[in-house]
């Protein structure tokens, strides 16, 4: 009597969600309590639904209720603490929303603990146990909860689907392996499952096996990286150390040029005024016989001046004055046009040595090329946008569509004049630079006639701009490369030589660059990539993109993003 009497005290005052003892009991309008935590958790999820209900009575709340906590039910769950009583045991633990349901318990649900793909119903503890217990039962295959277990059933026969048709790929009962698949390949649930499961087991080995493969890959990168990082420290470190001897160095010259020409200035200084002090005593001395002869020469007395006369001692000549030669107000100006010169092939020796580096730097490649792309959506993984610069357009050449397009015209147009702008050839190059990988496309709209033609080019951004010669032509010097379209083939060309290509023309031509590894391909652009021409050399400046077109043609760089 006291044990029902317990379990009854349990059950009211229970959370009807969590199934334990009421915590911070709250009490909705309709009249049922739940822990706070429980009913506003509860109802959060349903407002995301866009309803807010009781979960026992399914009263609809709109809007949702301000919940406040029942201090009665709260003193009393505390008062039943006291007297030992516990939250209910697991046999008593309810299904919530959230819950596979006890589908043999009546009235309120208990929560499943096992589904039977057998029976096709969850079971309770309680009502499991005859699966447990009795020994045909005990062959019916158990699993975790699950609300799926209807899908097992045929929709056609409603009988458990045990078969499996390998021709229509799709899970069947055994009457349909006998009526509309009886001409089909099939074969049990569990055969099939078999098959699949050692096709899994292969595949995970093979998955299994490039995590490993992969992850000696991740090992190794990750060493590489720290090789990269302790070389390029050191690299920084002996290159500081060498400039901080190179400045040193020059410290130490510039000190012995300024040490070398103050002592010369002190000697010259000593020197001028030596002379100059011999110079104001011949002064003093001039001074002194010039009053003399001015006292003797103011006197009245004859006779005393013409006694006097003979005892003048004669003018000497001057020893320094008339020997003084000057030279030009240079002074030192010859050492400093010697500094300068020095600086000047120091800076040449820099600017030279700087190019150098910056190539062996460039250069610097841990790892190992990747293999050219194959297909067109391979190729536009590294698609690039391309426009063309108006200040390197022949006047002939009309830039539109964003400067994507040109078009060869009659007439020259109204540009400015620019160093960068080729004066003699119908030619323009990209604003773009172009290093690492790069694709791009171009769309050709040959002229009629015998001079109907379009290039597409790549180029040393350094490339002769002004005058006629060969030197400033795509193709025919060693700075460029270019192939040539007209209505019937392609020509290649590369300081002056000529390859001719011989593949259908298209309209459209795709060039992919690998700067780093050196490669330049060109491509016709239709259904397929048919490659035209492939180019290993080694780059040692940055690429341009460039076009020709003669008159009534047009080439337009294709937009790829």
């Amino acid at each position: 009597m006291e044990k029902q009497e317990n379990h009854l005290a349990r059950e009211r005052f229970s959370c009807w969600i969590c199934v334990d003892l009421l915590k911070d009991p709250v009490t909705t309008v309709c009249g049922h309590s739940y822990c706070k935590s429980c009913i506003n958790t509860h109802w959060d999820k349903e407002e995301q639904r866009g309803s807010c209900s009781c979960p026992q009575c399914r009263q609809t709340f709109t809007p949702r209720p301000v919940l406040e906590t029942s201090t009665m039910l709260a003193d009393l769950v505390e008062e039943l603490k006291k007297t030992g009583l516990q939250a209910a045991p697991a046999d008593h633990c309810y299904a919530g929303p959230e819950d596979v349901a006890c589908d043999v318990c009546t009235g309120r649900k208990l929560k499943a603990l096992k589904s039977c793909l057998n029976c096709l119903a969850s079971y309770c503890e309680k009502h499991l146990q005859p699966n447990l217990q009795s020994p045909p039962l005990k062959k019916h295959k158990l699993v975790e909860p699950s609300e799926k277990l209807q899908k097992n059933i045929c929709s056609r026969h409603d009988e458990v689907m045990k078969m499996f048709c390998r021709t229509d790929q799709q899970c069947i009962c055994y009457l349909c392996s006998v009526e509309e698949h009886k001409d089909q390949n099939t074969v049990s649930a569990a055969a099939e499952r078999t098959e699949r499961q050692r096709e899994l087991g292969l595949r995970r080995q093979t998955i299994q096996q490039r995590v490993q493969d992969t992850e000696k890959d991740v090992k190794l990168l990750q060493q590489e990286e720290e090789a990269v990082n302790g070389s390029a420290d050191k690299a920084v470190e002996d290159s500081e150390e060498i400039f901080t001897e190179l400045i040193r160095l020059l410290e130490e010259r510039s000190s012995d040029v300024e040490q070398q020409i103050r002592s010369q200035q002190e000697t010259e200084v000593s020197r001028v005024r030596e002379l100059q002090e011999r110079l104001e005593q011949e002064i003093t001395e001039l001074k002194r016989k010039d009053h003399v002869l001015k006292q003797l020469s103011d006197t009245e007395d004859h006779n005393q001046l013409l006694q006097n006369y003979p005892s003048l001692s004669p003018l000497s000549g001057s020893t320094h004055s008339s020997n003084i030669s000057i030279r030009p107000l240079r002074d030192f100006e010859d050492v400093t046009a010697a500094v300068s010169q020095v600086r000047g092939r120091l800076q040449d020796i820099l600017s030279e040595t700087e190019t150098k580096i910056l190539q062996i730097v460039s250069q610097v490649d841990v790892l190992l090329p990747q293999p050219e792309p194959e297909t067109r959506a391979d190729f536009l993984k590294y698609s690039q946008e391309i426009t063309m610069d108006p200040n390197t357009a022949d006047r002939y050449l009309l830039l539109s569509e964003g400067n994507r397009k040109v078009t060869h015209m009659r007439k020259a147009q109204c540009y400015s004049d620019h160093t960068d702008r080729f004066t003699c050839w119908d030619q323009v190059l990209s604003r773009e630079s172009l290093t690492g990988r790069c694709y791009w496309e171009v769309e050709v709209g040959v002229g009629r006639g015998m001079w109907g033609e379009v290039g597409v080019a790549v180029t040393y951004k350094n490339i002769r701009r002004a005058g006629g010669t060969h030197a400033c032509i795509f193709g025919y010097n060693d700075e460029s490369w270019s192939l040539s379209c007209d209505k019937n083939n392609y020509d290649f060309y590369y300081n002056s030589i000529k390859t001719l290509v011989s593949e259908p023309v298209s309209c459209t031509v795709g060039v992919y660059q690998d700067h780093r590894a050196g490669v330049l391909s060109f491509y016709s652009v239709s259904d397929t990539m048919t490659l035209l021409h492939r180019v290993q050399t080694t780059f040692t400046q940055p690429l341009y993109a460039g076009v020709w077109v003669n008159p009534g043609s047009t080439a337009e760089f294709c937009k790829l993003k």
